[in-house]
């Protein structure tokens, strides 16, 4: 069956101590798209464990195991890089996360995308550090569905690679393509003042807020979307999952408050174990709906 959601961006290392666990917004968003039902591939540009090499190529982690768990079965165009790119996560007891890179791969370009992907009706741009260069506002089908993750543009890091919220540069073509763009308060560090001001840019922005739900600005008007309650574990990933399910219910209803609801609920049960583990299926989502 061919690929019908296409996640763009880094795959990382996410260090957890002494170790390392697969991370990106791509990778928990492609197991998200998964669960609920599609049928998603990953495009990508990294050297992680069993997956590096010198060519570009595609393959389905079939047999990947306890390395990569829950993308086993997903299919990856890979992209040849010498590093990947590493992420140390560091969580306060309120949830806050204090991040760093301590390794960059390259970008990404559309003409890397391929072929038979190109026509796949659903897109999720999702950059971890500014790896997709401008080129992709205007490099897919108008017919496709396009959503943006945009924390990947909303990053700066110093040369130790702290990293810290900034406005994001270059984002007018961007914002005037995506069906849809989703980032978290936290990705702008609380600034209702800029929030309005690409919520004036876009046809569809969705600001997520933790425990508080999310908030759907249609119009430059926000509506509220109450959440989910959980009992958070690891909160890692839980925007990727909010934006991949977004859109898939987005694609089958057209409805963005319907969406914003649906993917309340898929992100609030994903933080309730570590990793990818709690991502939910659809029927979870569905039979919590209904109850």
């Amino acid at each position: 069956m061919p690929v019908d959601f296409v996640a763009v961006g880094h795959m990382t290392q996410d260090r957890i101590g002494d170790s390392f666990r697969p991370g990106g917004a791509v990778s928990y968003a492609a197991v998200a798209a998964c669960r609920l039902g599609r049928r998603p591939g990953i495009l990508t540009r990294a050297n992680l464990p069993g997956i590096g090499g010198k060519e570009a190529r595609t393959l389905t982690l079939e047999t990947a195991g306890a390395v990569y768990g829950a993308l086993s079965g997903i299919p990856v165009r890979v992209l040849p890089s010498s590093v990947s790119t590493v992420f140390q996560n560091i969580y306060d007891g309120e949830g806050r996360r204090v991040q760093a890179i301590e390794s960059l791969a390259g970008q990404i370009a559309p003409e890397e995308l391929p072929a038979d992907w190109a026509l796949a009706p659903v897109f999720l741009l999702g950059p971890v550090a500014n790896e997709l260069p401008a080129a992709w506002a205007a490099a897919l089908s108008p017919c496709a569905l396009l959503g943006i993750a945009a924390q990947g543009w909303l990053r700066a890091w110093d040369q130790a690679g702290q990293i810290r919220p900034t406005h994001w540069e270059g984002a007018q073509p961007f914002l005037e393509r995506a069906d849809a763009v989703i980032f978290s308060s936290e990705d702008v560090d609380g600034d209702e003042g800029y929030v309005a001001e690409l919520a004036a840019h876009t046809r569809l922005l969705v600001v997520t807020e933790g425990r508080a739900g999310c908030t759907v600005y249609l119009g430059g008007a926000a509506h509220p979307v109450e959440p989910r309650p959980a009992r958070e574990v690891d909160p890692t990933g839980a925007g990727d999952v909010f934006a991949a399910a977004f859109l898939v219910r987005l694609a089958e209803t057209g409805s963005p408050l319907a969406a914003a609801g649906f993917a309340n609920v898929a992100a609030s049960m994903s933080v309730e174990a570590q990793g990818m583990a709690a991502i939910p299926y659809r029927r979870q989502v569905e039979d919590w709906i209904s109850s």
